[in-house]
């Protein structure tokens, strides 16, 4: 009878147990239920400043849309600090995140933690970061780097007649796509306006903080005060130099940048802005998320697919890295309330 008792309790606690690991599932299992919801992490640069702030609308949309399926969420380190950031990657490696999304501060520094997220099993995505794609599984582009370079480089030429000292911004000398935008646009200055003429020989750098920027515009106007012209591929570059000269009320340096409507849009309005030029934040995150969720639901990733948002409505892949069609000219005269969202 004894026996008999033991063995009834033995079974009941089998019985016990395949309850309890039926009830939490997998993250194979049925979508919808909270254990089964898709955890996709978007890593951004920095925390706090507007660019950052827009394209956390762009993922917490995303996750609203897909509510019950999937959570998104952005998080970015203080400062823009390249360590932080990777520790920040760390820490979702040890929460066994579905997917982790990243814009790098510094690519190289990332490479080991995203290949040790890969090595889990997580897909990774990253944004502005082209020279991962032996790493991640696919890296996002809102368009051609050097075409954007060339862009942004040739407006400058033009509001200078072609000639002229100028000085250039960048948020860090590590960022990928900040470097590609101003070696395409230095090579086109070199082979097309000969008599433009850098007063550095490497760009400045801003970290994409703004007082680091006042700074260094303050910095760069003492020393040179017969440049004529500025090249920022931050939006902490461009508008600092221009709150700067507007606060000495001289529009002789044309400022050419980065930008968002909110941040350069009065300075465009006051000339103190030549050219300003763009892609919408919010609309980058929401791609770049979408595509780790359709990657973790198994779809086929492949030329002509949709990531839901303006300029990605049907993508080109090319080694691995995917291609939108999203660059934005910010233009004085078209700043009415409403025009732009960001």
């Amino acid at each position: 009878m004894l026996r008999h008792s033991k063995k009834i309790l033995v079974l009941l606690s089998i019985m016990m147990v395949l309850a309890v690991t039926t009830a939490c599932g997998s993250k194979d299992g049925a979508k919808g239920s909270d254990e089964n919801v898709l955890q996709i992490a978007l890593v951004a640069k920095h925390e706090g400043i507007p660019w950052f702030e827009d394209m956390k609308k762009g993922v917490e949309e995303f996750s609203k849309d897909n509510e019950g399926k999937v959570k998104a969420w952005q998080l970015a380190p203080e400062g823009g600090d390249p360590a932080k950031q990777v520790q920040i990657v760390e820490d979702l490696i040890a929460q066994n995140v579905d997917a982790i999304v990243v814009v790098p501060n510094d690519p190289d520094a990332m490479r080991p933690v995203l290949e040790r997220a890969k090595e889990k099993g997580i897909v990774v995505i990253s944004h502005e970061a082209a020279g991962l794609v032996d790493v991640v599984d696919y890296d996002v582009e809102a368009f051609d780097n050097d075409s954007f370079g060339v862009l942004m480089f040739d407006e400058l030429a033009k509001s200078m007649g072609g000639k002229g000292k100028f000085a250039a911004m960048v948020g860090g000398l590590t960022m990928e796509t900040h470097m590609a935008w101003y070696y395409a646009g230095m090579n086109h200055l070199r082979e097309n306006y000969p008599e433009m003429v850098a007063v550095s020989q490497q760009p400045y750098e801003d970290k994409n903080d703004d007082k680091i920027a006042r700074d260094k515009a303050i910095e760069i106007i003492n020393a040179h005060p017969d440049i004529e012209g500025f090249v920022g591929t931050s939006v902490s570059a461009g508008s600092n130099m221009a709150s700067v000269l507007k606060e000495r009320n001289y529009n002789g340096i044309k400022v050419v940048s980065l930008g968002i409507p909110s941040v350069s849009g009065p300075y465009l309005e006051d000339g103190f802005m030549a050219h300003a030029q763009t892609w919408r934040p919010a609309d980058a995150g929401y791609a770049s998320v979408n595509l780790a969720y359709k990657m973790l639901n198994k779809e086929d990733i492949k030329d002509g697919i949709d990531l839901g948002r303006p300029g990605y409505e049907s993508i080109t892949i090319k080694d691995k890295i995917v291609y939108g069609n999203a660059p934005l000219e910010l233009k004085k005269g078209t700043f009415e309330p409403g025009n732009y969202p960001f």
